[in-house]
């Protein structure tokens, strides 16, 4: 299985770039399939159904999201229906939206789990432990499993990396926007990285403007985020995963940046 794994969608300048690059990209790494995060994709806040059909057909085939899902009030019943976005499965019980989802058929069938973390975050139940009580069901279905582990610290991606590593092909980090260089492969199998990075304007604060955003450091004062314009960087993973076993043979850093803008 040859997996494309792209960072968090920022806004129109990271949906732009990413329709750009993505037939080349899929078809440079021969992908089976095409994850990404776009809980930033509307205006940098959230995702609407239009956006979501629109990187649905573009060729993404499952779509993972975060702590901004909720942002546009027209994605709940789109949620409901819709099982290839997802949201964090860690949610309480009643939430609308799905939390996992296996898609494929036969040898080729692949399981992708969303979760959030709690540190610096919204608190929500024990994504450890939600995370070893979905896998048995999930892997009644298949052995082969990404996990995006949409979180803040550091410690608390790496420490999920470790506590699922031989039962997940990859634990990819999502959220803060800024790509890591940890990517490798764990003693048991599992992929991991830290920060997938985002796909959006990179001349900016984490997709946000740059002056807006160090004006609001300077003062200390309520402000809106305004996305930034210009230049745009794409960041992703490429994933090589033995479907007989489940466990990762590679893991590959991408990070594309634009030169043209818009």
């Amino acid at each position: 299985m040859r997996v494309l794994f792209i960072g968090d969608i920022v806004g129109e300048v990271g949906r732009r770039f990413l329709f750009e690059q993505l037939v080349s990209l899929s078809d440079e790494y021969r992908t089976d399939l095409i994850i990404a995060n776009c809980e930033n994709a509307a205006g940098g806040f959230g995702i609407t159904p239009k956006i979501a059909e629109e990187m649905l057909e573009k060729g993404i085939h499952v779509l993972t999201s975060g702590n901004h899902i909720w942002d546009k009030k027209e994605i709940m019943d789109y949620l409901s229906r819709e099982q290839r976005l997802l949201r964090p499965a860690n949610y309480p019980e009643g939430v609308p939206g799905f939390g996992w989802v296996v898609i494929g058929s036969g040898a080729d069938k692949i399981g992708i789990l969303n979760l959030s973390g709690r540190v610096f975050m919204n608190t929500l139940e024990c994504p450890f432990r939600t995370a070893k009580k979905l896998i048995p069901e999930i892997k009644k279905e298949t052995r082969t499993i990404i996990l995006d582990f949409h979180a803040e610290a550091t410690s608390e991606k790496i420490a999920m990396g470790w506590h699922l590593d031989g039962e997940v092909a990859a634990v990819i980090g999502t959220h803060t926007h800024v790509q890591t260089a940890d990517e490798e492969i764990l003693p048991l199998g599992t992929a991991y990285i830290t920060d997938v990075g985002m796909t959006g304007p990179s001349n900016s604060v984490i997709g946000i403007k740059k002056e807006t955003a160090i004006e609001k450091f300077l003062f200390q004062m309520p402000k809106k985020f305004d996305m930034a314009k210009g230049p745009a960087v794409l960041s992703a993973v490429f994933l090589d995963i033995d479907a007989s076993t489940g466990r990762a043979k590679a893991i590959e850093r991408i990070s594309i940046k634009d030169k043209k803008g818009i």
